[in-house]
């Protein structure tokens, strides 16, 4: 049974034959949405009744939810189109510009297998981030709760970055042993070790559950993003790569809405912990429906040579590595500490509570994010990664910096803007770090950016946790941490490839 369908009938003054010409000129216009148009003419003498229907079989598994309302709305206005064009050229008028297809929906030709991937991988992105952010919502009252200072803090949140270590095995890994069994692995290491975290005595063996969380953590929504990008249609990689981060996305506000909980008393941050551990029971179910990437498939059967290192550093892409590293440490210098101090910063230098931190991230992250990561990635696709990541990295990052150093209602203002354009920027340099590998050593190559990611993560974290106590504050602290993104936006990705409008294997073709 068709997901959508939409019908109408009119009658017209013309003869069944000239109806049914004007309808094959419309036919030609619409191209492949013709296939979903049925019509049927009835004469009635020197009249006819036209009789016209569309149909959607498009489901989105997971996240229909979210795509629904957009697909009837995209039918109704390609239903319309058919009847004004047919009137259009009933009366030899120049015929109306077909609808264009909402950013949501994807400009490319998405099958069903790529359906499926797209969103088994973004249900496991979005359990994945939800568990990912458990530390940064909840930092503040695990640190009252184990009588942690920011010093420590900030060193338990550096330590855990360490993890990467595993990161680099686990993802480089998936050039060798594909992207699907190396999600099943990764996924159930975030669930298990979030459990751990949630029975945790000291800040010892939490800091150490967590180090093996944010592990396996990079590598899920590493591997997940390339797989995505791999089975994406040539002209709709970005796109794929926004809805990669809008189902992350809805992971990171789920652990904003449980944040509340934290408030019923001392330990209660624990359940949130144990919620993310449970999330295993749908693993099963997950990978039922997610099929390996046809692009890596392909590469397998040909080759033995994948996941080598040294080929990340070879002649043919050691600048890309180079560039795309240093902008991915200097961003990183910012957006750790930024992304996992905030919540201390509005509790202790502002007077928030977890409720309050909640509503205040509801605010100024959930809508603003969607709309940044929306028309970020329409931009990256339509007018190229390079100046969407350059332009967005350095407003969110200016903007930010303000945030750590503003009070009232500019605080709300200014953390709406930051994370809107850094939408933008994660969306393009994202997909650029996907783009910019060739398959058989694309896990490879993002496993060791995320190594510099760390690093960067690493450097910003301690800085801002030992940098507070002499610069009055932790605002001023992180905000002082805002230049290093700039610099990369400044300097760094504008001497990156561009890769939008050109076929994958060309941007980085298979040496094999």
């Amino acid at each position: 049974m068709p997901h959508v369908r939409r019908r109408t009938r009119i009658e017209l003054d013309a003869s069944a034959r000239d109806v049914e010409r004007a309808l094959d000129a419309v036919r030609v216009v619409l191209g492949d949405t013709e296939r979903d148009l049925v019509s049927t003419v009835t004469s009635l003498g020197s009249r006819s009744v036209l009789q016209v229907e569309i149909t959607n079989d498009q489901r989105i598994p997971y996240f229909h939810w979210f795509f629904a309302p957009v697909i009837r709305r995209t039918v109704g206005r390609q239903l319309a189109y058919v009847i004004a064009a047919t009137r259009a050229q009933l009366a030899d008028a120049p015929l109306p510009n077909p609808p264009k297809v909402p950013f949501l929906l994807g400009q490319g030709a998405f099958d069903g297998e790529a359906v499926q991937l797209l969103a088994a991988a973004g249900a496991i992105g979005a359990l994945a981030s939800f568990g990912a952010a458990l530390f940064g919502q909840n930092a503040n009252s695990v640190a009252n709760s184990f009588g942690a200072s920011n010093a420590a803090l900030g060193d338990s949140l550096a330590v855990t970055r360490i993890g990467v270590l595993v990161a680099l095995v686990t993802t480089a890994l998936a050039d060798r042993h594909g992207r699907r069994r190396l999600l099943a692995i990764t996924f159930a290491g975030v669930c298990i070790f979030n459990a751990v975290t949630a029975i945790a005595p000291n800040l010892i063996v939490f800091t150490g559950a967590q180090l093996l969380v944010r592990a396996f953590v990079n590598s899920t929504l590493v591997v997940a993003g390339i797989a995505v990008i791999e089975e994406a249609p040539e002209n709709a990689r970005a796109f794929a790569a926004t809805t990669f981060a809008l189902a992350s996305g809805a992971g990171y506000a789920l652990s904003v809405l449980l944040l509340p909980i934290a408030d019923l008393g001392p330990d209660a941050w624990r359940i949130a912990f144990a919620v993310s551990g449970a999330t295993l029971l749908f693993l099963p179910r997950l990978l039922r429906r997610l099929p390996e990437s046809r692009r890596y498939t392909k590469v397998a059967a040909r080759t033995n040579r994948r996941g080598r290192f040294r080929e990340v550093l070879d002649r043919a892409y050691r600048r890309r590595f180079l560039l795309l590293a240093a902008a991915a440490f200097l961003a990183s210098v910012f957006s750790a500490p930024s992304a996992q101090l905030t919540n201390r910063f509005l509790t202790k230098e502002h007077g928030f509570s977890n409720s309050g931190i909640s509503l205040f991230q509801a605010v100024t992250i959930g809508i603003p994010g969607l709309v940044g990561l929306v028309i970020g990635g329409r931009l990256a696709e339509r007018r190229g990664r390079r100046p969407v990541a350059a332009i967005g990295l350095a407003v969110g990052s200016a903007a930010q910096m303000a945030f750590f150093l503003v009070d009232g209602p500019s605080l709300w203002v200014a953390s709406a803007a930051a994370i809107m354009f850094a939408g933008g920027a994660t969306i393009a340099l994202g997909t650029l770090d996907a783009e910019l590998f060739p398959t058989e050593v694309r896990g490879t190559g993002n496993a060791m950016l995320a190594v510099c990611a760390v690093a960067g993560s690493v450097v910003g974290l301690l800085v801002a946790g030992n940098l507070a106590g002499s610069v009055g504050g932790l605002g001023p602290a992180i905000a002082i941490l805002g230049v290093a993104p700039l610099i990369a936006a400044i300097f760094i990705v504008p001497r990156l490839p561009e890769a939008a409008h050109r076929d994958l294997d060309d941007v980085s073709p298979s040496e094999v």
